[in-house]
């Protein structure tokens, strides 16, 4: 496939004449499709397809995002329907799709525990895993963010796990069951994972080197379904019931900015506008001069 790749930007720089912003735009939409799949470009069908416009939309993704990848994700495969490499394009029928953005999923506090109840702690695997879910969920990180870790970049004595993104760093506590989950992890399980002990990854595979984004969204939709959890949640979704949850409880929203390294308010105001909209229908159904 890596060769087809090639062949593209070739078409693209030579029939297409695309500029060189073009071309790395749609080369970068198909690398990213091919992170999501998990394995070869030609293994998409229209569920995965499908699937991939959902995933973008749940992380935040516009509809014009949303829609300018799967664009590109059609004009790939029918480049490959047309060289011969593959049978169908498996984007057919999908990108006429209105990709709309759907409100954030959010887990209850109930099904919060339960994921994080769900790992079992009796081998090295069980505490890594116990570790990541704790630690996403009491510092709404994002994935990217959890997985690039490195073993300074947490304190365990003083309970806060320092976070870099894109050149800004910010410093965010974590509760005690998430440095306890931290320090069994380092404790009992991590030397057992490592392949060499120089690895400064906090959170490493089965082979021993950095989790990657695609192992751990395996390891998410592995325990909701341990935990019997009905909603269809991604590692996002620890994200957003932190900052719902946040809210609930009194927090403001600049503290909530900073937490979830926000660069506009305005990506904040989302949660605080989900907590409105929630009051409203609670209020609309349960006060009897409304019902009326």
């Amino acid at each position: 496939m890596l060769d087809a790749l090639r062949e593209y930007e070739v078409y693209l720089s030579g029939e297409r004449k695309a500029s060189r912003n073009t071309q790395l735009s749609y080369l970068r939409d198909l690398r990213q499709f091919a992170g999501f799949l998990g394995v070869s470009l030609e293994s998409a069908d229209a569920k995965s397809v499908g699937d991939y416009a959902g995933f973008l939309t749940e992380h935040g993704k516009s509809a014009s995002t949303v829609m300018r990848s799967i664009a590109s994700l059609k004009n790939f495969y029918g480049f490959m329907l047309e060289k011969g490499y593959m049978q169908e394009n498996p984007v057919r029928g999908v990108a006429s799709a209105r990709a709309e953005r759907k409100a954030p999923q959010v887990l209850t506090g109930t099904e919060v525990e339960r994921l994080l109840q769900a790992p079992r702690c009796s081998d090295p695997k069980g505490f890594r895993d116990k570790a990541m879910l704790e630690v996403l969920y009491a510092t709404g990180m994002r994935v990217s963010e959890l997985i690039s870790l490195d073993l300074s970049d947490a304190n365990l004595s003083l309970r806060f796990i320092r976070c870099n993104a894109a050149g800004h760093e910010r410093v965010i506590p974590i509760y005690q069951a998430a440095a306890q989950a931290l320090s069994n992890y380092l404790g009992k399980a991590r030397k057992q994972l490592v392949a060499v002990p120089e690895e400064q990854a906090l959170f490493v595979n089965i082979n021993g080197s950095r989790m990657s984004r695609q192992g751990f969204w395996k390891i998410i939709k592995h325990y909701q379904e341990r935990a019997g959890i009905d909603k269809q949640i991604t590692p996002h979704t620890l994200r957003h019931s932190f900052a719902m949850h946040l809210l609930e409880n009194g927090a403001d929203l600049r503290s909530l900015q900073e937490m979830l390294g926000h660069a506009d308010i305005s990506s904040t105001q989302v949660y605080a506008n989900m907590i409105k909209n929630k009051l409203a229908d609670v209020y609309q159904k349960a006060h009897p001069k409304a019902r009326k």
